[in-house]
């Protein structure tokens, strides 16, 4: 019984063995080669990708590692500084400066970003009506966008003086009297965020105007027809088209501002008494300021206004990409 009832199982055993036997063997993918577009693509991509590798990553990397150790001027130059975590955060958060250097940073950015894009967008539908010497003005409005930081701050820090200024000079033969701008804690963030917006106005009009060019005439005479005037037809045709130009312009406006250092440390220096110090020019001063420089908090304060810059960047990205989805 045994004998034949075991019969069945060998032979579906050799049935399975000769199927599998029989099979052919799965086909194995063949190995693609580079094509030469393909190769053209990575010849093009390679000197990007080691720019900003060089001047970007390893950069921030080496901020980072700054802002971790106790770097002094020996282990500096040696690189045996030890390890120290998180420390230098902590001891940038503790600094009494920290919360005025936060405030002014904050104010500095609010308001440049604020006024240079609202004077911009101003002058941009001003322009943009094509009328005579329109771009021979256009022309003018770019020449402090376009002088260096440092003959900019200069001209603004000899204008704004106390005694031989020329703003001290005008509002004198109006029966004003001379005012402190560069010397007085309660002026000296002022006069920086004057001259800021000045020199940021410029490129929020050459962006703006831009965008300007790209939105169709016909909805403006479409909106004139029926009787829209001319408030309404900025508010509800100019301002919304505006919008993709607009997000590009506040965010790279924010980048940049948050990081301007040469014109504060030109005309006041951060002062006086810290009242127009910022994050940017605090980490200079902690890591170039002194005789015992403080490297790895002089990092940490850097690497405070990258992440800043990082969130409203990653914010940025959020919104374009909800405003595709819908």
């Amino acid at each position: 019984m045994n004998h034949t009832t075991e019969l069945p199982n060998h032979r579906s055993a050799r049935v399975r063995n000769g199927a599998a036997a029989a099979a052919p063997p799965p086909a194995r993918s063949a190995k693609r080669r580079p094509t030469s577009t393909q190769w053209a693509a990575w010849g093009f991509l390679a000197p990007v990708t080691v720019y900003l590798a060089l001047f970007y990553a390893y950069p921030l990397y080496r901020n980072l590692d700054l802002s971790l150790r106790d770097y002094t001027v020996r282990s500096f130059v040696q690189g045996d500084a030890p390890f120290t975590g998180l420390a230098n955060y902590r001891k940038v958060f503790a600094d009494p400066t920290f919360a005025p250097a936060l405030l002014h940073t904050a104010v500095f950015t609010a308001v440049c970003l604020v006024s240079q894009y609202a004077i911009g967008l101003a002058l941009a539908v001003f322009f943009n009506q094509n009328f005579r010497l329109s771009a021979t003005l256009r022309a003018l409005f770019l020449v402090p966008w376009l002088l260096p930081l440092i003959v900019s701050a200069s001209t603004w820090s000899w204008m704004l003086n106390s005694e031989s200024g020329v703003v001290n000079a005008t509002l004198h033969a109006v029966g004003v009297g001379p005012v402190n701008w560069l010397t007085s804690p309660s002026m000296s963030l002022a006069s920086v965020i004057i001259a800021n917006i000045w020199i940021g106005v410029p490129f929020n009009l050459v962006v703006l105007y831009s965008g300007l060019q790209s939105v169709p005439a016909g909805l403006y005479e479409a909106a004139a027809l029926d009787g829209a005037n001319a408030w309404q037809r900025f508010w509800r045709i100019t301002f919304p088209l505006l919008r993709p130009v607009s997000a590009i312009t506040l965010l790279l406006g924010l980048i940049y501002t948050l990081k301007v250092f040469d014109i504060i440390w030109i005309m006041t220096k951060g002062g006086p008494a810290d009242s127009s110090t910022t994050f940017a020019t605090w980490s200079y001063q902690l890591g170039f300021g002194n005789l015992l420089p403080a490297f790895g908090p002089g990092a940490a304060v850097g690497n405070l206004l990258v992440v800043a810059a990082l969130v409203f960047g990653l914010v940025y990205v959020r919104m374009q990409r909800r405003q595709a989805l819908s």
